[in-house]
């Protein structure tokens, strides 16, 4: 957990970032590659295919350089469901890949400096746009935190966990009286 401190700009990003990302990876704890592909509300979220998806967000693959083409969103709608080929521990490693790559980038980067928007057609926005990496860093903790929590809704929906044991369970937390570290449920 990112807890209060006093801390640099960077250091403020990068902790939330980190906390997030620990929330969402701790979704996919002890999950069965059925449980990682399901989808238990009305959408066609799963835990597995959002873990794929933040790493493909992570690793800068959601738009090629210049117009968006169709390819560009074939692999986007991809990004959010496992394929057949693809496991839960093999998009968790990929998330783990460009996790660090990313936070090396982030240990270096000026909040304050330049930097050019991808395109984002989504939002209507077809080219490059001039910006700061502030706006850039703050997006991504935002769009990691949303969708951390809808991992978290799916995770609960699966088998109840909540995202703050599966936090304790894989931090070692010891158990009081908020928290009781989650433990995979027992046969019998």
């Amino acid at each position: 957990m990112f807890g209060p401190g006093t801390y640099s700009e960077r250091e403020v990003l990068v902790g939330h970032l980190e906390e997030h990302l620990d929330a969402l990876r701790a979704a996919a704890q002890g999950l069965t590659e059925e449980q990682a592909r399901a989808t238990p509300c009305r959408s066609s979220l799963s835990v597995g295919g959002l873990v794929k998806h933040v790493a493909h967000v992570l690793g800068g693959r959601l738009v090629a350089d210049g117009a968006p083409t169709p390819d560009d969103r074939a692999r986007f709608e991809s990004s959010f469901a496992l394929g057949d080929d693809e496991t839960l521990a093999g998009a968790v490693a990929d998330l783990d890949r460009v996790r660090a790559e990313l936070l090396d980038r982030w240990h270096a980067t000026d909040p304050g400096g330049d930097a050019l928007e991808p395109p984002a057609p989504w939002f209507g926005r077809t080219e490059p746009t001039p910006s700061v990496e502030r706006y850039r860093m703050v997006h991504l903790v935002t769009e990691v935190a949303r969708h951390a929590g809808h991992a978290d809704i799916v995770r609960e929906q699966l088998d109840g966990a909540s995202s703050t044991s599966l936090l304790a369970a894989v931090e070692g937390w010891p158990a009081n009286d908020f928290v009781q570290p989650w433990r995979p449920p027992t046969d019998g």
